[in-house]
């Protein structure tokens, strides 16, 4: 899955930060015209937000998948950003939890602060796309009856690589597991999409600039182990890879 050229991207190479418009070509990486080899760089998120906003039942297939009722209105629940980690960074397993599942998505970052915004203006709100990891305690999950303690731990919101600006109405988007498919989807098949995202939840908090939103995950959720290496892939975005510790 080839990466979009438009992308943007915050890395650190040698102690120092770069961030800024992204190119990568053979072993180096571009950052606004500035060359930096490949295998001297790491990592940061591409965004700091204030918030994190995800969508739980928003394909048909996952719906089915996890026994829920198809929603009415889209189902939010906030993540913290202490639970931000970039590409490559390790996901850790709670010691309180027995089951950690993976739950590959596609993200969009908001680019300014707004309030009832309408669906026609999406475009004018959004930064770009990226992929997301919505990594979940499900035993904590089922026990709750509530998300915020599964879905809250430190290390479970992995995202990145970078910010790309595409068409985000038809992308496959894929997620593996030591290298073996688990989820293969169509971004085609979100039951609200971008648009209705927006406008539904901005009608109840002010979106603000670097804020994220995560659009829900298709069927094949399943369970992550020490020593795993996890990759949420996106048509035309990129893979996020992750280890989990």
């Amino acid at each position: 899955m080839a990466q979009d050229e438009n992308m943007f991207g915050r890395i650190e190479c040698n102690g120092e930060l770069y961030e800024g418009h992204i190119e990568i070509k053979g072993k180096s990486l571009f950052v606004e015209g500035k060359e930096l080899p490949l295998d001297e760089i790491s990592y940061l998120p591409p965004v700091n937000p204030s918030k994190i906003i995800c969508i739980g039942a928003n394909y048909m297939d996952h719906i089915r998948e996890m026994n829920h009722e198809v929603p009415k209105n889209p189902v939010i629940f906030l993540k913290p950003p202490s639970a931000v980690i970039p590409h490559e960074g390790e996901i850790l397993l709670p010691k309180t939890s027995r089951r950690v599942d993976y739950e590959g998505e596609l993200a969009l970052v908001i680019s300014k602060k707004g309030k009832d915004i309408q669906k026609d203006e999406w475009e004018e709100y959004v930064m770009g796309f990226m992929c997301f990891n919505d990594v979940t305690a499900r035993d904590l999950q089922q026990e709750d009856g509530q998300w915020t303690r599964a879905k809250s731990f430190d290390t479970f919101a992995p995202m990145g690589p970078f910010i790309v600006d595409v068409d985000p109405f038809n992308l496959e988007i894929i997620t593996k597991v030591n290298e073996k498919v688990r989820q293969q989807s169509n971004t085609s098949n979100l039951i609200f999409h971008v648009p209705e995202l927006i406008e539904f939840i901005s009608h109840i908090m002010t979106l603000e600039k670097g804020d994220v939103i995560s659009t829900g995950t298709p069927s094949g959720v399943g369970p992550l182990n020490k020593g795993d290496v996890v990759e949420v892939m996106i048509e035309k975005i990129g893979t996020l890879r992750n280890y989990v510790r």
